[in-house]
């Protein structure tokens, strides 16, 4: 597997713990599951000094089939939009070869002193450049 398919792509087999008394997987799981995702992503990032912090600024989640415990899902990320001050993304979340859900997240560049929104630094926007679609 080369850099581009391990930075975008990871694995779950939903755990017991994930799973509401329906037998199916928890709204918020499946946003930890995302964000956990996009962690993995994000770590391949290059090294910044004063890197500003990235917070969620919007979420969608569109549920197509429910997951249940123990099913091996395949989690994408894809690099939706890369914005002046914010990059959106999506992640698809796969159960045999189907979209079971996908999730829209945008993260927002912030001061790590003030909070409030900066320009998204040059070396992640032409870092991110190479996952658009």
């Amino acid at each position: 597997m080369d850099e581009i398919d391990r930075v975008e792509t990871s694995e779950l087999i939903v755990p017991y713990r994930d799973i509401a008394t329906t037998g199916e997987m928890q709204t918020a799981a499946y946003v930890t599951h995302a964000e956990a995702a996009l962690q993995h992503f994000f770590r391949y990032r290059p090294p910044l000094e004063d890197e500003p912090v990235y917070a969620v600024s919007k979420l969608e989640l569109r549920l197509n089939t429910p997951l249940r415990e123990g099913d091996v899902v395949q989690l994408r990320v894809r690099v939706d939009k890369i914005g002046g001050k914010s990059i959106g993304f999506e992640v698809e979340m796969d159960k045999d070869g189907e979209t079971a859900a996908s999730l829209e997240i945008t993260w927002t560049t912030r001061s790590r002193e003030t909070g409030e929104p900066v320009a998204l630094p040059e070396d992640i926007r032409d870092w991110l450049y190479r996952y658009l679609p």
